[in-house]
């Protein structure tokens, strides 16, 4: 039995697949010829064309596309000389011991080559091994290719592994390119000055996208080709609908609140997997409630947690008791100050929520206990804990975003807090 799939989840998926596409999100980068991806192609390709070493770091931070960067130029130059080019992947968080690299660019030269590959061989013998392979290699013409991802982890300790890498690519027979990934800026200042040396000090930067290269790559994200799979009519519908939003103060608001928190694309992408998620799937489209909510969505609120956390009443007495202290911009106070606080609201304003001191205490440690306050300094260790200077932990926003959220909060409490909030 086949069950048909709704035109909303075949849009749906297709976005989805737009987005987990690394290939596709990058693929604007191979129209300019002043981009990164141009940039590493021409200096990769070089070295079939003129025969020659080079080595290059890509610096930026995480999240800014150095990995998709280099896999998609990769992806090209296989398609382009299927059979000049062989990938040795070496990851920093993993190789940084130098026996173990080079024992890892032994075994991927094996495989890459169809050799057999001795795991008894000492490191000696895999450097012996790895400079013979770039002699060969290089006779026949082909290149091999260092990936060095972590590359500031390699620069650790004695960098033997660079060295012996940077030294063998001195030699006239060798042919290989070394390209090492680091979001550390200064990765070539970790470098011994005989590793140094034989580095070519090539760098390409990968810094943080403007708001117009936002705007771009989200548009280039979230249109539908017409070659999708999906009605013309609805592609039309959807893209037209899309492009008045994209000018929308509102969702504009929102590129902005998200470029000032992490501009990376991967956090783009993030945000707008989230968005796709929320899309209208009665009309198809994707409203500008899906982008509020992605973004909403990705903020954290950890405070904001603890306070849906089942407070009690009492406890958000002795919240709004703590703001008012604060308000009053009284420097210390503690559990007592904040008991004459709380009595003063209960004597001026008459309501039922009066408890024991005793009652009043437990649910001040439990307050303590979701960190949702603390105590000013750790100077009075050795006092009983109503003494202990306290402050909160949450702003004011914060708090009042929830008494107005929370149904059983008392209207009194409500009020109070707000007119001390315009006072």
């Amino acid at each position: 039995m086949v069950v048909a799939v709704s035109m909303p989840s075949q849009a749906q998926a297709v976005l989805r697949g737009q987005l987990c596409d690394p290939a596709f999100v990058h693929s604007a980068l191979r129209s300019s010829s002043d981009t990164n991806y141009s940039k590493l192609k021409y200096l990769v390709a070089s070295s079939f064309s003129e025969a020659c070493n080079n080595s290059v770091l890509l610096l930026g931070p995480r999240g800014c596309g150095k990995a998709a960067v280099v896999d998609m130029v990769l992806d090209d130059l296989k398609k382009e000389h299927p059979d000049a080019i062989s990938v040795i992947r070496l990851n920093g968080m993993l190789h940084n011991d130098d026996n173990c690299a080079m024992k890892e660019i032994a075994r991927q030269l094996c495989l890459e080559h169809q050799l057999s590959f001795s795991k008894m061989a000492s490191s000696d013998d895999n450097t012996e091994f790895m400079i013979d392979m770039l002699r060969e290699c290089g006779l026949a013409h082909k290149t091999i290719l260092f990936v060095l991802e972590e590359f500031d982890l390699f620069a650790q300790g004695k960098q033997r592994l660079l060295y012996s890498l940077l030294d063998a690519m001195q030699s006239l027979t060798s042919q290989a390119v070394v390209i090492g990934v680091s979001c550390r800026l200064d990765a070539d200042q970790l470098l011994e000055k005989r590793v140094r040396s034989r580095f070519s000090h090539r760098k390409i930067l990968f810094i943080s996208p403007s708001p117009d290269d936002i705007q771009r790559l989200v548009e280039h994200l979230l249109i539908l080709a017409k070659d999708s799979g999906l009605p013309a009519k609805y592609i039309t519908d959807y893209n037209s609908r899309l492009t008045s939003i994209f000018s929308d103060k509102k969702f504009k608001g929102c590129l902005n609140y998200l470029m000032d928190a992490d501009a990376t694309t991967s956090n783009i992408l993030r945000f707008l997997f989230r968005a796709v998620s929320y899309m209208d799937m009665e009309s198809g489209f994707l409203p500008i409630e899906s982008f509020l909510k992605a973004l909403s969505s990705m903020q954290r609120q950890p405070k904001m947690d603890s306070l849906q956390a089942d407070l009690s009443i009492l406890e958000l007495y002795i919240l709004v008791c703590m703001h008012r202290l604060e308000d009053k911009e009284q420097s210390s106070y503690n559990f007592t100050s904040i008991m004459k606080e709380y009595r003063s609201i209960q004597d001026a304003y008459k309501t039922s929520d009066k408890y024991a001191s005793t009652v009043c205490f437990r649910a001040f440690e439990h307050l303590l206990d979701r960190e949702l306050i603390s105590f000013g300094d750790n100077r009075g260790r050795n006092q009983a804990l109503e003494y202990r200077p306290v402050k909160l932990l949450i702003s004011s926003r914060e708090l009042a975003q929830f008494l107005k959220l929370n149904t059983t909060c008392p209207a009194v409490l409500q009020k109070l807090f707000d007119r001390e909030r315009y006072m």
